[in-house]
């Protein structure tokens, strides 16, 4: 099969394209013959040698895919066989075909493009998890969320609006600002021209919002306390401004403010079978009745890697960037 695979760490021009075998389904796998695969920041960190795979892992980069079932394992149910999926991987979606545990699949419904339906799990999955799960939101809430018009900030926005919240995004240009706000978010700030813990304050009449997701850290951090009402949470999924940070510790026990965070990736098999479940239960009908979508930016054809990871880690995107892998021969 046709792969991209990391050839040594570096930045994009280190993807390149190759001949690899077909990987054989495990007993709780099954085999896909992907169609299209999405592109996300943890793949940029893979590839720089930020955020090696964990143990057990393809070595190929990829998060999430979907496709066509075409081999199962042992313990995999029959039926399975011949469907299409979308799944949540543990690496290897940059691949014409990509070996997944079937519990970390999610049918793929009447009326949702393969294309979209490959840009659904990595984000759909962190955002479920961190801000409902981790974050305990709640409808009647209002979100504060970083970095709007990325892909886990325009699924947060999407979930959000679908549950019952209130949305206030951080973008960096008006334009950007614009389109957060024509995808749902009720409020975007300009960070480059605001001091966002003011005008958090002055949108919430000075309370403070209930919740906020962060991708930013470091210094960012306080700022966001500063910024969240008494018993609110803070949630931290990435670290692009810095893994330290220093906090006002006393202030934040006034406040009685929650500071949490988490990465998806290292979790175990059966955590995010478990999370898959939930979202089964809980966001996948908003799917199948097409009132849950996302944000689409660009597809690029697999061979052409590179160039989706540079509009990537340029931020000229909004919304999700996919690869074609069916189209490769």
């Amino acid at each position: 099969m046709t792969a991209v695979a990391i050839s040594e760490p570096g930045g994009p021009e280190v993807l390149v394209a190759q001949d690899c075998a077909v990987p054989r389904p495990g007993e709780n796998e099954i085999l896909v013959r992907v169609a299209y695969a999405g592109v996300n920041r943890p793949d940029a960190l893979q590839r720089a040698g930020a955020y090696p795979p964990p143990p057990g892992a393809s070595l190929l980069p990829g998060l999430e895919m979907s496709g066509e079932v075409v081999a199962i394992g042992g313990a995999a149910p029959r039926e399975l066989l011949g469907s299409q999926v979308c799944a949540l991987t543990n690496g290897g979606a940059y691949a014409e075909y990509c070996a997944v545990d079937w519990r970390h699949c999610l049918p793929v419904p009447d009326g949702l493009p393969l294309v979209e339906a490959a840009a659904l799990p990595e984000t759909l999955f962190t955002v479920w998890h961190n801000v409902f799960q981790r974050g305990l939101a709640r409808d009647g809430e209002t979100m504060l969320v970083h970095g709007g018009t990325s892909g886990i900030g325009t699924m947060a926005i999407k979930l959000g609006k679908l549950f019952g919240m209130t949305v206030i995004v951080t973008c960096g240009s008006a334009d950007k600002c614009a389109a957060a706000v024509a995808l749902g978010a009720d409020h975007a700030i300009n960070y480059r021209e605001q001091d966002f813990v003011e005008a958090v304050r002055g949108l919430t009449g000075g309370k403070g919002v209930e919740l906020a997701l962060d991708m930013v850290a470091g210094s960012y951090t306080q700022r966001n306390l500063d910024c969240i009402a008494q018993d609110g949470r803070l949630v931290t999924i990435a670290t692009l401004g810095g893994r330290e940070a220093t906090i006002n510790v006393g202030k934040m026990m006034v406040m009685r403010q929650t500071l949490t965070g988490s990465t998806l990736r290292p979790r175990s098999a059966d955590f995010k079978a478990m999370l898959a479940q939930d979202i089964r239960e809980n966001v996948w009908p908003a799917v199948a009745e097409g009132e849950l979508r996302p944000a689409m930016d660009m597809v690029f054809p697999l061979r052409e890697a590179a160039a989706a990871h540079k509009r990537m880690e340029a931020g000229e995107h909004i919304g999700k960037i996919v690869l074609n892998v069916a189209g490769e021969g």
